[in-house]
């Protein structure tokens, strides 16, 4: 469980920046950013496996998931101050 917090803190910041490239594109909708950031973690968990060679593909793509959820909970959060 560590290994997939520890990753997902990682992966959080890169997900937290492609979601807001993909916003400003103006080709998704706000309603539908939280869904596009699940899937770009999960992308991203996915291509860590080439970096974190030891920890199995399924840890890593849940830590994509939990990342692509904390980068909306990231940017909503720093958004409203």
């Amino acid at each position: 469980m560590n290994q997939i917090l520890l990753i997902a803190t990682l992966i959080a910041p890169i997900t937290t920046a492609l979601v807001q490239a993909v916003k400003q594109t103006g080709k998704i909708s706000d309603n539908d950013l939280p869904l596009s950031a699940l899937g770009i973690g999960i992308f991203l968990g996915f291509c860590a496996s080439f970096l974190f060679t030891d920890v199995p593909i399924a840890y890593l793509v849940w830590a994509g998931g939990i990342s692509g959820l904390a980068a909306t909970g990231l940017f909503e959060t720093f958004k409203h101050r």
